[in-house]
């Protein structure tokens, strides 16, 4: 599957939560030790929290928050349903003679289930510009829209994606390194790799009318956004995928990207169904199914073969590019300087 191992399966809490105003004798009243009772802190998983008064200080009350949301404790357990994944705060606030003191970890929360694993069946084959090195792809009214990249041959184009013809190019200056796009009310926004910047340009003229900065992440890969547009997905290489207001494009939040056993990362080329992120991943054959919500990856999609059947020549590289077209229901695949691309049906694996 690719995926990394990490787990992180209990933890202490020994010390206050960081800031410097806080009292530096709180890390010697308190602590906690949380375990998993399934070994594994995973969602919907029990947790137990054993809280040590170290110097038998007289406790009135403890309250606990997750990720700044008050949770229950009872017989100092509680039931992990958080509502994202990923790395969270864990934080016991104790109130004691007249005084309080926090304390506060991170824990790793895991998905509760593996991934289901799925391959794909080849509904057709389209001719795709074997110069293109794709980055982003998207459909639009059954219209595709695609990106490519590289210094010096980054590219924004309208694509006749039945006969391969580029009907719409414009280029991006040569310092720029072209990466993902989406549409949204008839502006498309096109990320660059490690400028920071994106660029907004006018879906029927291609004229660039804007540009904005990241504030948050560390590269631009991919961009991908809800059925309504009130969020932007973004993805950077590292394990989170941003959430950005499509009013200001500031990255407000962030999902990150877990199994039932580690946090993973390499989310590339975007697309979003009903809920679900389909995230190319980055230099192997496959594709993350994430649950947009709450960042668990509930499926992954094998396309190995999918390289063999294409021409083989000394730039061909990854398979990279997603895009689903609602008009025909089925999803639309090629890589970095293929020369074909594949209309596909997905299907679980037996």
């Amino acid at each position: 599957m690719y995926f990394c191992k990490f787990l992180i399966i209990s933890f202490l809490i020994a010390s206050a939560s960081g800031c410097n105003s806080e009292k530096s004798s709180e890390k010697k009243l308190f602590s906690l030790k949380v375990t998993a009772e399934s070994g594994k802190i995973q969602q919907g998983s029990t947790l137990k929290i054993d809280f040590q008064n170290k110097k038998n200080k007289e406790i009135d009350s403890v309250s606990y928050q997750l990720n700044k949301k008050r949770i229950d404790v009872n017989n100092n357990t509680f039931k992990l349903n958080a509502d994202k994944l990923g790395i969270l705060t864990l934080e016991a606030t104790v109130f004691y003679e007249g005084e309080k003191a926090t304390v506060s970890q991170n824990i790793t929360a895991l998905a509760s289930e593996a991934p289901k694993v799925y391959t794909y069946e080849i509904i057709n084959t389209y001719p795709h510009d074997m110069k293109a090195y794709t980055q982003g792809l998207e459909f639009h009214n059954d219209t595709l829209y695609e990106s490519t990249g590289r210094k010096g041959i980054s590219s924004l184009r309208k694509v006749d994606y039945k006969t391969g013809d580029v009907l719409k190019k414009i280029d991006l200056d040569d310092t720029y390194f072209g990466e993902g796009i989406t549409i949204i009310d008839n502006k498309i926004y096109m990320l660059t790799w490690q400028a920071g910047t994106g660029f907004i340009y006018d879906l029927n003229t291609f004229e660039k009318i804007d540009s904005f900065k990241y504030n948050k992440s560390k590269e631009g890969w991919g961009l991908t956004h809800t059925n309504d547009g009130k969020r932007i997905f973004k993805s950077d290489g590292s394990d989170k995928i941003w959430i950005l207001n499509p009013e200001t494009l500031v990255e407000e939040d962030f999902i990150e990207t877990v199994t039932n056993t580690s946090v993973f990362n390499k989310a590339n080329e975007l697309e979003y169904v009903d809920g679900k992120i389909y995230a190319n991943v980055y230099l192997k054959d496959s594709a993350m199914i994430i649950d947009a919500k709450t960042g668990a990856i509930i499926g992954v999609i094998d396309f190995r073969g999918l390289k063999d059947k294409v021409k083989q020549h000394a730039d061909l590289d990854v398979l990279n590019g997603i895009a689903y077209n609602p008009k025909t229901e089925t999803f639309f695949v090629t890589g970095k300087n293929w020369d074909k691309m594949f209309e596909v049906t997905i299907k679980e694996k037996k």
